[in-house]
């Protein structure tokens, strides 16, 4: 499902639709290859929170597992569903939501009992107040164009209290080239730039789009949906991982963080 051209890579607007567009058509042609090459550091019923390594069980970023048991938990960007998996392990119940229908091919493949959904997360098919909890492990936030549409969608389908945990590409990554040797620890763009990173077919059709903000507009953007932040982790590199993935790797993650965080709940 691999594409059959070498796209462009720049920087420039792209808005809600293109970016969905984009998310798909990417997800939908990239799935297998992701899956072949991240699925053994995945797992099949893991809860990992990014390229480092942190795992939910040992984080407890959503509450202690215990306290787990018997709740509806949306997951937002599912993949495979391997978080989920991992969630319904402790008693919950999961949905596993992805815009990306080759993913949750993936999902069906490695099984379970959790209920898919392919949907995007700017607009959530669920009742308001449906869900107890809701997480992203580097799913569709880095992707939307408007965060604060989605999150204040996510607000709504969550009850009053509710948890929102998500991780994102930490926003001080961008000002280094994506690169996890020495070449990509010399800063080579300003941290400041939020022109979105574009990668574009020949006809200027945007095949992939990722968003960045600063630390402070993801805190502002929280607050803007309707939530309050508890919590910012920014994970350091264990000595275990020696795992290279894109521009993360043991090198730079023991200079700059390169994952955020997010823990949420409910105002």
């Amino acid at each position: 499902m691999s594409q059959d051209f070498e796209p462009e890579a720049t920087r420039r607007d792209a808005g809600d639709s293109e970016s969905s567009r984009a998310s798909r058509g990417w997800w939908d042609r990239n799935a297998d290859e992701y899956q072949n090459e991240h699925g053994a550091f995945l797992g099949d019923d893991r809860f990992v929170w990014g390229p480092e390594g942190l795992d939910e069980a040992e984080a407890g970023l959503l509450g202690p597992a215990g306290s787990l048991k018997g709740l509806d938990i949306l997951e937002i960007g599912a993949g495979a569903a391997q978080c989920s998996r991992w969630l319904a392990a402790q008693g919950a119940r999961p949905v596993a939501l992805d815009l990306s229908h080759r993913q949750l091919q993936h999902a069906l493949r490695i099984g379970g009992d959790v209920p898919l959904v392919e949907a995007d997360a700017g607009a959530l098919p669920f009742r308001d107040g449906a869900f107890d909890l809701a997480c992203s492990a580097y799913g569709a936030v880095p992707f939307i164009a408007d965060p604060v549409k989605a999150f204040q969608e996510i607000r709504r389908v969550l009850r009053p209290g509710g948890r929102w945990v998500f991780s994102v590409t930490h926003p001080i990554r961008w000002a280094f080239p994506d690169e996890p040797g020495p070449e990509g620890l010399s800063v080579a763009a300003s941290y400041f730039d939020r022109t979105p990173y574009v990668e574009q077919d020949d006809a200027g059709r945007a095949v992939y789009v990722e968003h960045h903000r600063t630390l402070g507009d993801r805190v502002r953007d929280v607050v803007a949906g309707g939530f309050r932040l508890l919590d910012l982790v920014e994970p350091e590199w264990p000595a275990w991982n020696s795992h290279e993935w894109g521009g993360w790797s043991p090198l730079r993650g023991n200079l700059i963080p390169g994952t955020a965080i997010f823990v949420c709940e409910r105002a």
